[in-house]
Protein backbone atom coordinates (compact mmCIF):
# COMPACT_ATOMS: atom_id res chain seq x y z
CA UNK A 1 0.00 0.00 0.00
CA UNK A 2 2.82 2.34 0.64
CA UNK A 3 4.16 2.01 -2.70
CA UNK A 4 1.35 2.22 -4.46
CA UNK A 5 1.25 6.11 -2.65
CA UNK A 6 4.61 6.52 -3.29
CA UNK A 7 3.80 6.07 -6.84
CA UNK A 8 2.70 8.49 -9.35
CA UNK A 9 -0.68 6.14 -9.74
CA UNK A 10 -1.05 6.43 -6.37
CA UNK A 11 -0.65 10.26 -5.92
CA UNK A 12 -3.00 11.25 -9.11
CA UNK A 13 -5.55 8.33 -7.87
CA UNK A 14 -5.52 10.33 -4.51
CA UNK A 15 -5.55 13.71 -5.60
CA UNK A 16 -8.25 13.23 -7.76
CA UNK A 17 -9.97 11.59 -4.93
CA UNK A 18 -9.24 13.85 -2.69
CA UNK A 19 -10.54 16.74 -5.28
CA UNK A 20 -13.60 15.13 -5.93
CA UNK A 21 -14.80 14.72 -2.52
CA UNK A 22 -14.17 17.89 -1.50
CA UNK A 23 -16.16 19.39 -4.44
CA UNK A 24 -18.96 17.30 -3.64
CA UNK A 25 -18.74 17.79 -0.05
CA UNK A 26 -19.03 21.57 -0.43
CA UNK A 27 -21.20 21.49 -3.49
CA UNK A 28 -23.61 19.45 -0.40
CA UNK A 29 -23.03 21.45 2.08
CA UNK A 30 -24.14 24.49 -0.30
CA UNK A 31 -27.39 22.62 -1.64
CA UNK A 32 -28.28 21.63 2.18
CA UNK A 33 -27.89 25.19 3.50
CA UNK A 34 -29.55 26.46 0.52
CA UNK A 35 -32.62 24.34 1.15
CA UNK A 36 -32.62 25.08 4.93
CA UNK A 37 -32.52 29.09 4.18
CA UNK A 38 -35.85 28.46 1.66
CA UNK A 39 -37.30 26.30 4.45
CA UNK A 40 -36.41 29.19 7.36
CA UNK A 41 -38.32 31.72 4.56
CA UNK A 42 -41.33 29.39 3.87
CA UNK A 43 -41.99 28.50 7.65
CA UNK A 44 -41.28 32.39 8.79
CA UNK A 45 -43.98 33.30 5.99
CA UNK A 46 -46.78 30.47 7.10
CA UNK A 47 -46.09 31.73 10.81
CA UNK A 48 -47.14 35.08 10.05
CA UNK A 49 -49.82 34.14 8.31
CA UNK A 50 -50.92 31.60 10.46
CA UNK A 51 -50.59 34.30 13.26
CA UNK A 52 -52.19 36.54 11.98
CA UNK A 53 -55.63 34.68 11.16
CA UNK A 54 -55.98 33.04 14.99
CA UNK A 55 -55.04 37.15 16.21
CA UNK A 56 -57.86 38.18 14.40
CA UNK A 57 -60.10 35.13 15.06
CA UNK A 58 -59.59 35.48 18.41
CA UNK A 59 -60.71 38.65 18.88
CA UNK A 60 -64.10 38.47 17.42
CA UNK A 61 -64.57 35.74 19.43
CA UNK A 62 -66.72 36.66 22.93
CA UNK A 63 -63.77 36.97 25.91
CA UNK A 64 -65.60 33.90 27.81
CA UNK A 65 -64.69 31.57 25.32
CA UNK A 66 -61.61 32.97 23.99
CA UNK A 67 -59.66 30.18 26.19
CA UNK A 68 -61.56 27.28 24.37
CA UNK A 69 -60.88 28.65 21.02
CA UNK A 70 -56.85 29.43 22.07
CA UNK A 71 -56.63 25.65 23.19
CA UNK A 72 -57.94 24.58 19.97
CA UNK A 73 -56.60 26.75 17.62
CA UNK A 74 -53.28 26.46 19.25
CA UNK A 75 -51.66 22.97 18.30
CA UNK A 76 -49.10 23.20 15.87
CA UNK A 77 -46.12 25.41 15.39
CA UNK A 78 -47.87 28.85 16.16
CA UNK A 79 -49.56 28.73 19.43
CA UNK A 80 -51.51 31.62 21.26
CA UNK A 81 -52.05 31.36 24.73
CA UNK A 82 -54.03 33.69 27.32
CA UNK A 83 -51.12 35.52 28.96
CA UNK A 84 -50.94 35.92 33.06
CA UNK A 85 -49.15 38.67 33.27
CA UNK A 86 -47.85 41.26 31.44
CA UNK A 87 -43.95 40.91 30.45
CA UNK A 88 -40.80 43.76 29.99
CA UNK A 89 -40.63 44.42 26.42
CA UNK A 90 -37.85 44.14 24.09
CA UNK A 91 -36.98 46.05 21.09
CA UNK A 92 -39.05 45.10 18.06
CA UNK A 93 -38.09 41.99 15.48
CA UNK A 94 -38.48 41.29 12.40
CA UNK A 95 -40.97 39.06 12.84
CA UNK A 96 -42.99 41.37 15.46
CA UNK A 97 -42.49 44.24 13.48
CA UNK A 98 -44.44 42.73 9.86
CA UNK A 99 -47.08 40.86 12.22
CA UNK A 100 -48.11 44.53 13.82
CA UNK A 101 -47.95 46.05 9.96
CA UNK A 102 -50.12 43.65 9.00
CA UNK A 103 -52.34 43.44 12.27
CA UNK A 104 -52.74 47.10 12.13
CA UNK A 105 -53.06 49.84 15.08
CA UNK A 106 -55.79 48.04 16.17
CA UNK A 107 -53.51 45.43 18.10
CA UNK A 108 -50.39 45.93 20.16
CA UNK A 109 -47.22 43.76 18.94
CA UNK A 110 -44.56 43.60 22.11
CA UNK A 111 -41.78 41.04 21.91
CA UNK A 112 -40.88 39.62 25.13
CA UNK A 113 -37.49 38.14 26.88
CA UNK A 114 -39.30 35.17 27.51
CA UNK A 115 -38.05 32.82 24.56
CA UNK A 116 -39.58 29.08 24.06
CA UNK A 117 -37.68 26.30 25.34
CA UNK A 118 -38.18 24.37 21.88
CA UNK A 119 -36.08 27.06 19.78
CA UNK A 120 -32.43 25.63 22.03
CA UNK A 121 -33.23 22.22 21.16
CA UNK A 122 -30.86 20.47 18.09
CA UNK A 123 -32.78 19.34 15.01
CA UNK A 124 -32.53 16.10 14.24
CA UNK A 125 -31.17 15.48 11.12
CA UNK A 126 -30.04 11.93 8.89
CA UNK A 127 -27.20 13.90 6.60
CA UNK A 128 -23.97 15.03 7.23
CA UNK A 129 -24.31 18.46 6.26
CA UNK A 130 -27.81 19.34 7.13
CA UNK A 131 -27.98 22.25 10.59
CA UNK A 132 -28.69 21.00 13.62
CA UNK A 133 -30.32 24.19 15.15
CA UNK A 134 -33.45 26.00 13.76
CA UNK A 135 -32.49 29.62 12.59
CA UNK A 136 -35.96 30.57 11.68
CA UNK A 137 -38.19 32.81 13.49
CA UNK A 138 -38.28 31.09 17.01
CA UNK A 139 -39.24 33.55 19.95
CA UNK A 140 -42.65 34.77 22.31
CA UNK A 141 -44.34 37.84 21.21
CA UNK A 142 -47.20 39.61 23.40
CA UNK A 143 -50.63 40.76 21.82
CA UNK A 144 -53.21 43.20 23.14
CA UNK A 145 -56.25 42.54 21.62
CA UNK A 146 -58.87 45.66 20.89
CA UNK A 147 -60.63 44.55 24.34
CA UNK A 148 -57.30 45.00 26.14
CA UNK A 149 -57.18 41.56 26.97
CA UNK A 150 -53.09 40.27 26.89
CA UNK A 151 -52.34 37.03 24.64
CA UNK A 152 -48.65 35.64 24.50
CA UNK A 153 -48.06 34.20 21.16
CA UNK A 154 -45.27 31.41 20.17
CA UNK A 155 -43.62 30.80 16.81
CA UNK A 156 -41.45 27.62 17.44
CA UNK A 157 -39.64 25.35 15.21
CA UNK A 158 -40.68 22.81 12.74
CA UNK A 159 -41.45 19.72 14.16
CA UNK A 160 -39.55 16.36 13.02
CA UNK A 161 -40.12 14.87 9.97
CA UNK A 162 -41.51 11.69 9.56
CA UNK A 163 -38.99 8.98 8.87
CA UNK A 164 -38.44 7.46 5.83
CA UNK A 165 -37.94 4.63 6.08
CA UNK A 166 -34.07 4.74 4.60
CA UNK A 167 -30.94 5.96 5.76
CA UNK A 168 -28.72 8.88 4.06
CA UNK A 169 -25.63 7.10 5.10
CA UNK A 170 -26.52 4.47 2.83
CA UNK A 171 -25.78 6.52 -0.35
CA UNK A 172 -22.14 7.68 0.75
CA UNK A 173 -20.48 4.18 0.01
CA UNK A 174 -21.91 3.66 -3.64
CA UNK A 175 -21.22 7.17 -4.01
CA UNK A 176 -17.31 7.27 -3.12
CA UNK A 177 -16.92 3.60 -5.00
CA UNK A 178 -18.52 5.24 -8.02
CA UNK A 179 -15.56 8.05 -7.10
CA UNK A 180 -12.91 5.60 -6.79
CA UNK A 181 -13.64 3.79 -9.82
CA UNK A 182 -14.00 7.00 -12.09
CA UNK A 183 -10.47 8.47 -10.49
CA UNK A 184 -8.71 5.00 -10.82
CA UNK A 185 -9.54 4.86 -14.65
CA UNK A 186 -9.03 8.47 -15.00
CA UNK A 187 -5.77 7.92 -13.30
CA UNK A 188 -4.73 4.91 -15.51
CA UNK A 189 -5.57 6.95 -18.52
CA UNK A 190 -3.09 9.67 -17.12
CA UNK A 191 -0.54 7.88 -15.82
CA UNK A 192 -0.51 5.06 -18.73
CA UNK A 193 2.04 6.75 -21.28
CA UNK A 194 4.09 8.18 -18.33
CA UNK A 195 4.63 4.15 -17.87
CA UNK A 196 5.02 3.38 -21.89
CA UNK A 197 7.88 6.03 -22.09
CA UNK A 198 9.08 4.36 -19.38
CA UNK A 199 9.16 1.00 -20.38
CA UNK A 200 10.85 2.63 -23.56
CA UNK A 201 13.30 4.17 -21.84
CA UNK A 202 14.08 0.63 -20.24
CA UNK A 203 13.97 -1.32 -23.79
CA UNK A 204 16.13 1.34 -25.51
CA UNK A 205 18.82 1.02 -22.21
CA UNK A 206 18.59 -2.94 -23.18
CA UNK A 207 17.85 -3.34 -27.04
CA UNK A 208 19.11 0.25 -29.22
CA UNK A 209 17.14 -1.78 -31.87
CA UNK A 210 13.82 -2.07 -30.32
CA UNK A 211 10.85 -0.94 -32.13
CA UNK A 212 9.86 2.54 -31.84
CA UNK A 213 6.78 3.69 -30.38
CA UNK A 214 3.05 3.84 -31.44
CA UNK A 215 2.13 7.26 -32.23
CA UNK A 216 -1.32 6.84 -30.37
CA UNK A 217 -3.05 8.87 -27.89
CA UNK A 218 -3.60 12.65 -27.39
CA UNK A 219 -1.58 15.23 -29.02
CA UNK A 220 0.70 15.92 -26.26
CA UNK A 221 1.37 11.77 -26.16
CA UNK A 222 1.76 11.79 -29.89
CA UNK A 223 4.71 14.68 -29.74
CA UNK A 224 6.29 13.24 -26.75
CA UNK A 225 6.43 9.67 -28.44
CA UNK A 226 7.96 11.05 -31.90
CA UNK A 227 10.35 13.12 -30.05
CA UNK A 228 11.38 9.78 -28.08
CA UNK A 229 11.41 7.68 -31.45
CA UNK A 230 13.67 10.68 -33.08
CA UNK A 231 15.97 10.47 -30.22
CA UNK A 232 15.96 6.57 -30.69
CA UNK A 233 17.01 6.94 -34.15
CA UNK A 234 19.37 9.46 -33.35
CA UNK A 235 21.49 7.34 -30.47
CA UNK A 236 21.04 3.99 -32.97
CA UNK A 237 22.69 6.19 -35.95
CA UNK A 238 25.63 7.59 -33.64
CA UNK A 239 26.10 4.08 -32.18
CA UNK A 240 26.36 2.57 -35.86
CA UNK A 241 28.41 5.06 -37.22
CA UNK A 242 31.43 4.96 -34.61
CA UNK A 243 30.90 1.19 -34.59
CA UNK A 244 31.69 1.25 -38.60
CA UNK A 245 34.21 3.86 -38.18
CA UNK A 246 35.88 1.57 -35.36
CA UNK A 247 35.81 -1.17 -37.83
CA UNK A 248 37.23 0.26 -40.66
CA UNK A 249 40.06 2.02 -38.40
CA UNK A 250 40.54 -1.85 -37.60
CA UNK A 251 40.23 -3.23 -40.74
CA UNK A 252 42.88 -0.54 -42.24
CA UNK A 253 45.34 -0.99 -38.94
CA UNK A 254 45.34 -4.74 -40.29
CA UNK A 255 47.41 -4.45 -43.22
CA UNK A 256 50.06 -2.14 -41.75
CA UNK A 257 50.44 -4.20 -38.59
CA UNK A 258 51.03 -7.24 -40.70
CA UNK A 259 53.84 -6.12 -42.78
CA UNK A 260 55.06 -4.20 -39.70
CA UNK A 261 55.37 -7.47 -37.94
CA UNK A 262 56.79 -9.12 -41.08
CA UNK A 263 58.84 -6.25 -41.39
CA UNK A 264 60.05 -6.69 -37.54
CA UNK A 265 60.75 -10.37 -38.36
CA UNK A 266 64.48 -8.91 -40.23
CA UNK A 267 65.01 -6.98 -37.32
CA UNK A 268 68.37 -8.56 -36.33
CA UNK A 269 69.23 -7.88 -32.51
CA UNK A 270 67.07 -10.52 -30.97
CA UNK A 271 66.06 -8.30 -27.98
CA UNK A 272 64.74 -5.03 -30.20
CA UNK A 273 63.34 -7.18 -31.96
CA UNK A 274 61.24 -8.97 -29.15
CA UNK A 275 60.57 -5.88 -27.32
CA UNK A 276 58.95 -4.19 -30.82
CA UNK A 277 56.40 -7.60 -31.46
CA UNK A 278 55.50 -7.09 -27.78
CA UNK A 279 54.93 -3.48 -28.45
CA UNK A 280 52.82 -4.12 -32.31
CA UNK A 281 51.00 -7.49 -30.20
CA UNK A 282 49.95 -4.52 -27.63
CA UNK A 283 48.96 -2.53 -30.26
CA UNK A 284 46.75 -5.14 -32.12
CA UNK A 285 45.04 -6.16 -28.91
CA UNK A 286 44.32 -2.60 -27.72
CA UNK A 287 42.47 -2.34 -31.32
CA UNK A 288 40.75 -5.36 -31.11
CA UNK A 289 39.51 -4.63 -27.67
CA UNK A 290 37.92 -1.51 -29.05
CA UNK A 291 36.70 -2.58 -31.27
CA UNK A 292 34.78 -5.50 -29.13
CA UNK A 293 34.11 -2.27 -26.95
CA UNK A 294 32.04 -0.68 -29.93
CA UNK A 295 30.55 -3.65 -30.70
CA UNK A 296 29.31 -4.26 -26.75
CA UNK A 297 27.70 -1.22 -26.49
CA UNK A 298 25.99 -1.85 -30.08
CA UNK A 299 22.77 -4.02 -28.92
CA UNK A 300 21.99 -5.16 -32.40
CA UNK A 301 21.79 -8.91 -33.20
CA UNK A 302 19.16 -11.53 -32.94
CA UNK A 303 17.86 -12.97 -29.40
CA UNK A 304 17.51 -16.34 -29.24
CA UNK A 305 16.99 -19.12 -26.50
CA UNK A 306 19.69 -20.91 -24.93
CA UNK A 307 20.64 -23.30 -22.03
CA UNK A 308 22.56 -21.28 -19.36
CA UNK A 309 23.90 -24.35 -17.53
CA UNK A 310 25.13 -25.70 -21.28
CA UNK A 311 26.69 -21.97 -22.01
CA UNK A 312 28.53 -22.19 -18.70
CA UNK A 313 29.82 -25.69 -18.53
CA UNK A 314 31.05 -24.83 -22.39
CA UNK A 315 32.89 -22.02 -21.00
CA UNK A 316 34.61 -23.91 -18.36
CA UNK A 317 35.57 -26.56 -20.60
CA UNK A 318 37.52 -24.81 -23.13
CA UNK A 319 39.19 -22.45 -20.49
CA UNK A 320 40.43 -25.59 -18.44
CA UNK A 321 41.73 -27.01 -21.74
CA UNK A 322 43.33 -23.64 -22.50
CA UNK A 323 44.99 -24.67 -19.32
CA UNK A 324 43.63 -22.42 -17.41
CA UNK A 325 42.77 -23.63 -13.99
CA UNK A 326 38.72 -22.78 -13.78
CA UNK A 327 35.97 -24.59 -11.55
CA UNK A 328 32.41 -24.68 -11.90
CA UNK A 329 30.07 -25.09 -9.24
CA UNK A 330 26.14 -25.28 -9.10
CA UNK A 331 23.81 -24.99 -12.08
CA UNK A 332 20.99 -22.95 -12.73
CA UNK A 333 18.65 -25.15 -14.85
CA UNK A 334 16.86 -22.64 -16.94
CA UNK A 335 17.24 -21.15 -20.07
CA UNK A 336 17.45 -17.75 -21.32
CA UNK A 337 16.88 -15.50 -24.21
CA UNK A 338 20.02 -13.62 -25.57
CA UNK A 339 22.62 -13.72 -27.71
CA UNK A 340 25.03 -16.74 -27.19
CA UNK A 341 28.44 -15.02 -28.35
CA UNK A 342 27.92 -11.69 -26.53
CA UNK A 343 27.07 -13.79 -23.22
CA UNK A 344 30.10 -15.94 -24.15
CA UNK A 345 32.24 -12.74 -24.40
CA UNK A 346 30.97 -11.88 -21.12
CA UNK A 347 31.35 -14.89 -18.78
CA UNK A 348 35.06 -15.70 -20.92
CA UNK A 349 36.37 -12.06 -19.56
CA UNK A 350 35.32 -12.68 -16.24
CA UNK A 351 37.25 -15.92 -16.12
CA UNK A 352 40.48 -14.51 -17.48
CA UNK A 353 40.21 -11.80 -15.32
CA UNK A 354 39.81 -13.72 -12.62
CA UNK A 355 42.57 -16.23 -13.97
CA UNK A 356 45.10 -13.33 -14.71
CA UNK A 357 44.72 -11.18 -11.51
CA UNK A 358 43.44 -14.06 -9.08
CA UNK A 359 45.38 -17.35 -10.28
CA UNK A 360 42.49 -19.73 -10.35
CA UNK A 361 39.08 -18.95 -11.23
CA UNK A 362 36.00 -20.41 -8.75
CA UNK A 363 32.47 -20.43 -10.74
CA UNK A 364 29.36 -20.66 -9.12
CA UNK A 365 25.92 -20.49 -10.58
CA UNK A 366 22.68 -20.47 -8.51
CA UNK A 367 18.85 -20.04 -9.33
CA UNK A 368 17.20 -16.99 -7.28
CA UNK A 369 13.39 -16.31 -7.39
CA UNK A 370 13.18 -16.85 -11.05
CA UNK A 371 16.62 -15.52 -11.73
CA UNK A 372 19.89 -16.99 -11.82
CA UNK A 373 23.37 -15.22 -10.26
CA UNK A 374 26.45 -16.46 -11.02
CA UNK A 375 29.59 -15.65 -9.29
CA UNK A 376 33.05 -15.71 -10.60
CA UNK A 377 35.72 -15.85 -7.55
CA UNK A 378 39.74 -15.49 -7.90
CA UNK A 379 41.84 -16.02 -5.29
CA UNK A 380 43.84 -12.77 -5.68
CA UNK A 381 44.58 -9.98 -3.34
CA UNK A 382 41.34 -8.44 -4.16
CA UNK A 383 40.32 -4.43 -5.15
CA UNK A 384 40.51 -1.43 -2.79
CA UNK A 385 37.34 -0.39 -1.36
CA UNK A 386 37.24 2.88 -3.33
CA UNK A 387 38.32 0.98 -6.72
CA UNK A 388 35.70 -1.19 -7.27
CA UNK A 389 33.38 1.03 -9.31
CA UNK A 390 36.29 2.71 -11.47
CA UNK A 391 37.38 -0.41 -12.85
CA UNK A 392 34.42 -0.61 -15.18
CA UNK A 393 36.03 2.67 -16.63
CA UNK A 394 37.25 2.15 -19.96
CA UNK A 395 41.32 1.69 -19.80
CA UNK A 396 41.30 2.20 -16.11
CA UNK A 397 43.69 -0.44 -14.43
CA UNK A 398 45.13 -0.78 -10.73
CA UNK A 399 48.87 0.09 -10.89
CA UNK A 400 49.30 -2.47 -8.12
CA UNK A 401 47.69 -5.79 -9.93
CA UNK A 402 47.19 -4.45 -13.59
CA UNK A 403 49.94 -3.86 -15.61
CA UNK A 404 50.46 -3.67 -19.35
CA UNK A 405 52.72 -6.59 -18.97
CA UNK A 406 49.94 -8.90 -17.31
CA UNK A 407 48.71 -8.00 -21.16
CA UNK A 408 45.64 -6.16 -20.26
CA UNK A 409 43.82 -3.19 -21.91
CA UNK A 410 41.18 -2.07 -19.10
CA UNK A 411 38.37 -2.78 -21.29
CA UNK A 412 37.66 -6.28 -20.15
CA UNK A 413 35.59 -5.67 -17.22
CA UNK A 414 33.51 -2.41 -19.51
CA UNK A 415 32.68 -4.81 -21.81
CA UNK A 416 31.34 -7.61 -19.46
CA UNK A 417 29.21 -5.09 -18.34
CA UNK A 418 27.96 -3.43 -21.27
CA UNK A 419 26.80 -7.18 -22.52
CA UNK A 420 24.99 -8.32 -18.85
CA UNK A 421 22.71 -4.52 -18.84
CA UNK A 422 21.91 -5.34 -22.42
CA UNK A 423 20.28 -8.76 -21.66
CA UNK A 424 18.73 -7.34 -18.67
CA UNK A 425 21.18 -8.54 -16.22
CA UNK A 426 23.85 -6.30 -13.36
CA UNK A 427 27.09 -7.05 -12.98
CA UNK A 428 29.10 -6.05 -9.39
CA UNK A 429 32.34 -6.41 -7.52
CA UNK A 430 33.20 -6.95 -4.18
CA UNK A 431 36.23 -8.54 -2.05
CA UNK A 432 35.43 -11.97 -0.32
CA UNK A 433 35.39 -12.35 3.19
CA UNK A 434 38.63 -14.83 2.75
CA UNK A 435 40.17 -12.58 0.26
CA UNK A 436 39.97 -12.61 -3.64
CA UNK A 437 37.50 -10.74 -6.00
CA UNK A 438 33.56 -11.68 -6.46
CA UNK A 439 32.25 -10.70 -9.85
CA UNK A 440 28.11 -11.38 -10.07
Amino acid sequence: MKAFFNSMTGRVFFALMLGIIASAALTQWLALNERQRTLERYRNFHALERAEQIIETADVVRPESRAQYLQVASKGTVQLELAAHEAPALPATEFSAALAQRLGREFQVTPIAERPPSCDKPIATNTLFGATQWRGTCESVQIAMTDGQLLKLSVLPPRAPAPTGHNEYAVILPFLLSIAVLAYLVTRMTVRPLRQLAQAAKDLGNDINHPPLGLTGASEIRQASAAFNAMQARIRQYIAQRTEMLAAITHDLQTPLTRLRLRLEKVTDEDLRQKLIGDLSAMQAMVKEGLDLARSIDAGGTMQKLDLDSLLDSVCADAVEAGQPVELKGSAGMALLGRPLDIQRCLVNLIDNAVKYGQKAHVTVERLAGAARIRVRDEGPGIPQDQLARVFEPFYRLESSRSRASGGTGLGLTIARNIAEQHGATLSLSNGDNGGLKPC
